[in-house]
């Protein structure tokens, strides 16, 4: 029976915690070295040479049955997230590979093991630069962070220097440090005097290998201090991302809209002010005060007075300032009290049946006019057979108890240049489809100006229906039409409210 050791990972300079099997007289082990790319064994955790002809058979057998259970659990893991999750490529939406590119592959357990095992032998070179800004921001060397002052300095006061600096950067960091690894310096013994006077020289062919970059070895110490490194990564990423809501998101998706009003009044007054004054800025020295101020602010002292400073004189006025702010919004912010309301429509369709009646179809939110789209492609109108099945628009309510039949048809088919039919200015306000089969000219025709006999040209007259005591001159189309208006009004969300 294994017992495994609990120790966690400070840094890389701990060493790794080992695997010791159970003996009857463990040795004390030695320290192990930190030095990166080394293959670090430990003897107490091997059995003894008289013992591993005995237990190899055993061990290859145990193996076999751990990577088939291995490969049996990725099975059904893999089952299991076919039924819940669309693993289809069909069904998740992608992006459309640029040209010259291969589509990417699905999601799959043993690709997504392959990948992360990967990614964290590779990704130790930026958990070391991490490692190195924040000593250097700590001011660890303060000759290291005061060459960095230096060299900001310089490019804030002129920028010029900029595209200057990557260069520099691979020359000094990467260029160099190759050199002098292919020639390193003579080891002589500093105990010689004489030897003391010899200085470093480049000459002569190069002594030593190039220095690779290889990815860590998988179960290695630099391979777990990703792990480390990484898992720590993740967590404070999540944090910051926590915080960066809590402060940013309830001040900015107007859940109390007061406050968000003010805050965008507040950047609105600034991007005016911005737009006028950004060239008259001093950009340069704002810059440089900022970075002196950042880094200076991370030395360990001053973290202490900044901190003795919050607790004395910032925590007392911040109720007071919170207070202030929140009486400013609530006496200069003014919101509106009633919620919008519109008017909505809805179309009452009838069609004449064989017998001459005129039956109720349906509401439609169209006319299905003679000339409509749906009507010229001999679709069937849309809409709910009953008045009671009309619903208010998405987020909207309704803002009165009944529909209003309008009593200005005129105006509506004018408005959506209807032609082809007859309008009814009294009574039930129908708009009739019309259809004249001795003239080629279909337009409006008002039914009440008609009856009222004040067109007097009888040749240029379109034909009047046969309500109208004309049965033989016209008749109606299959189609009549009346218009319903009604009042919405938005719906009214709490900012407490979760969607």
């Amino acid at each position: 029976m294994e017992e495994r050791s609990t120790e966690t990972f400070v840094n890389r300079d701990d060493p790794i915690p080992t695997i010791i099997l159970n003996r009857s007289s463990p040795r004390p082990q030695t320290p192990t070295p930190s030095v990166s790319h080394k293959r670090i064994e430990s003897h107490d955790s091997y059995p003894s040479d008289t013992e591993i002809p005995s237990r190899t058979g055993g061990l290859r057998g145990r193996l076999s049955a751990l990577k088939e259970k291995a490969r049996i659990q990725d099975h059904l893991v893999e089952k299991i997230l076919a039924q819940v999750v669309p693993l289809d490529d069909a069904e998740i939406p992608q992006d459309d590979p640029l040209p010259g590119r291969t589509a990417k592959p699905n999601f799959n357990l043993p690709t997504m093991s392959n990948n992360f095992r990967r990614f964290n032998a590779r990704i130790g070179v930026v958990f070391v630069f991490q490692a190195r800004v924040i000593r250097l921001l700590a001011w660890r060397h303060p000759t290291h962070t005061l060459s960095f002052l230096a060299v900001y300095t310089f490019v804030c006061l002129d920028p010029s220097l900029l595209p200057l600096l990557p260069l520099v950067i691979l020359l000094v960091s990467i260029l160099v440090p190759n050199f002098i690894a292919r020639h390193p310096a003579a080891d002589f013994d500093s105990t010689i005097d004489q030897v003391m006077s010899i200085g470093y020289s480049p000459g002569g062919p190069p002594i030593a290998p190039a220095i690779t970059v290889k990815p860590a070895k998988e179960l290695s110490r630099d391979f777990f201090h990703n792990m480390r490194d990484l898992q720590n990564s993740m967590e404070d990423f999540s944090q910051m991302h926590d915080a960066i809501l809590r402060l940013v998101v309830p001040r900015t998706n107007f859940s109390n809209e007061a406050q968000s009003s003010a805050l965008f009044v507040v950047l609105f007054a600034t991007c005016m002010f911005m737009c006028i004054a950004a060239n008259a800025i001093p950009w340069r020295l704002i810059f440089l005060v900022a970075g002196w101020t950042i880094t200076c602010l991370g030395h360990p002292s001053i973290q202490r007075q900044l901190e003795t400073a919050h607790k004395k004189h910032v925590q007392p006025q911040e109720e007071k300032a919170m207070t202030w702010v929140e009486k400013w919004i609530e006496r200069d912010v003014i919101l509106d009290s009633a919620p919008e309301t519109r008017e909505v429509e809805i179309f009452e369709l009838q069609r004449l049946s064989g017998a001459g009646e005129w039956e109720s179809w349906l509401f439609s939110a169209s006319p299905y006019d003679p000339l409509s789209p749906a009507r010229i492609a001999g679709e069937r109108p849309v809409g709910t057979r009953f008045f009671e099945d009309v619903q208010p628009p998405q987020g909207w309510e309704w803002s009165e108890k009944k529909w209003a039949l309008d009593l200005w048809s005129r105006e509506w088919v004018e408005e959506r240049i209807i032609t082809g039919v007859e309008i009814e200015t009294e009574g039930e306000r129908w708009v009739y489809d019309i259809y004249d089969e001795q003239t080629e000219k279909i337009g409006v025709i008002d039914g009440s100006t008609l009856s009222k006999g004040k067109t007097t040209d009888m040749s240029k007259r379109p034909k009047p229906s046969w309500e109208e005591g004309e049965d033989g001159d016209g008749r109606r189309g299959d189609w009549r039409r009346r218009r319903w208006v009604r009042l919405v009004k938005r719906k009214f969300i709490s900012r407490d409210a979760v969607p």
